[in-house]
Order: structure tokens, then sequence, then C-alpha cells
């Protein structure tokens, strides 16, 4: 379940990809079979872990084209252990959110990106997430958790006061936004109720399928209520 469009991106073989907030790896296995040279960077090095053995297995599949490679590198968003401009193209997936000082971490994005590179930062939107702080506590006030909401507006000038040039806008995922209201108004720890049950094979049986009548469903509710807003950005020469 992608949240970035890859071929905006222009990810391809030998591009010098970061996915900065790496987690579980689902956008930094997409740039792989791209034939990128993929960094997945993230704090939580249990679930690098778990990165660096899918790299080896899709190598071993033969899913990486020549010249592709995977690496992993634990490490902290406020103070990457890269030279300046070392990135084509820096990706920070639903990451920016968790963090206190964005700032900082917005100016490091910039940073290791190189002069012509693209960068994708996607972050919930704001009237979804909004939503779901009003129906939970839990789903947010927790360590690690959400710690602000953003609109898009706000965060695009925060990215354009490094200097980096607005080019794209989207939302994506409004079929999963019903989801987490729903896990929210019953829950968010209660995997088995119902309701959520039955939502979370629903957007399974989706992924898994791709029926066309489900994905023309999402691309007409994506401006409405799309889970996430993804905004992209390129630094100049």
């Amino acid at each position: 379940m992608l949240t970035v469009d890859f071929d905006r991106l222009r990810v391809g073989r030998g591009t010098r990809f970061i996915d900065v907030g790496a987690g579980a790896g689902r956008h930094s296995y997409e740039a792989l079979r791209r034939g990128a040279h993929v960094t997945a960077f993230d704090l939580d090095e249990v679930e690098l872990k778990g990165v660096e053995n899918m790299f080896g297995a899709m190598e071993l599949e033969g899913e990486v084209p020549p010249g592709g490679s995977g690496q992993v590198k634990v490490g902290n968003i406020l103070e990457m252990p890269y030279e300046d401009g070392s990135f084509d193209v820096v990706l920070a997936s639903e990451i920016l959110e968790h963090v206190p000082e964005d700032v900082q971490a917005i100016s490091e994005l910039e940073r290791i990106l190189a002069p012509g590179g693209v960068l994708a930062v996607t972050v919930p939107r704001w009237l979804p997430e909004r939503i779901c702080w009003a129906l939970s506590d839990e789903y947010h006030a927790n360590e690690g958790g959400h710690i602000r909401i953003y609109k898009a507006d706000e965060l695009r000038a925060k990215l354009e006061a490094t200097g980096l040039q607005f080019r794209h806008q989207h939302h994506a995922h409004a079929l999963h936004a019903p989801y987490w209201w729903i896990k929210c108004a019953v829950g968010v720890g209660r995997e088995q109720h119902p309701l959520v049950r039955g939502y979370h094979q629903l957007l399974v049986w989706d992924m898994m399928k791709a029926p066309r009548a489900t994905r023309w469903a999402e691309q007409a509710l994506n401006p409405l209520i799309g889970k996430s807003v993804a905004l992209y950005f390129q630094k100049p020469f």
C-alpha cells in the first residue's frame, strides 16, 4: 500500500533513494524493485531488521534489477549521518506528525537532498485526523504518537521556507479513513470488534484483489476524505 507516486518521484535504476522513517519498509521495497540504491532509515532497529531480511529475500527471488541495492540504517531524523546532497530522492512518509522538532527535521531532509532532487512528504490529512482525535485520546496521546495535526498549506510553507520548490499535492487512502474512525469510536485496541474486523477484512480484500470498483471509489473519495496528504518538492540546482 503506497502513499506516494513513484513515477512522480522519478525513481529508477541507480537512483539514490532514502526512506526516512521507513518503518516496515513498504516504500523501500518499491524503490528497490525499480533498481534504486535504497537506504531504509528509522529509529526502530527491530523493524529495520525485518526490512533487511526482506531485501535479502527480494534479491534471492530475482525481484531486484541489476545495480539495485538495499541497506538499512538506524538513526534519528534530527541528525542524519549523511553529507549534504547525498540522495536524489528523499521520502518522509507519515513521520513528521510524530516529531516535536519538525522544523529541524525538515531542515535535515532538505540538507541531504541533492540539487535537482525530489522530496516527498506525507502526513495524515487534517479533517480525517481531526475526527480521530475527537473520537479517541488513545489514538494519539501515547508515547511516540501523533503530536500535531497539519494543514497542508502550513506544512507546505515550512518546506518552502528551506528553499524547496513545491511541485504537486494529492490525497491517498480514502478507504482507510472510515476504518480508523470506527477503531477510534469503539476503542483503538479492540481489534476483534465486529465492525473493526469486518472493515479490516474489506481492506485486505481490496489490497489483494484490487477490484476496479474500489479503485474508482477511492480515487473519487480521496479529494474528500483521503487519510493522507502527499506533497512533492524539488531542490533548485
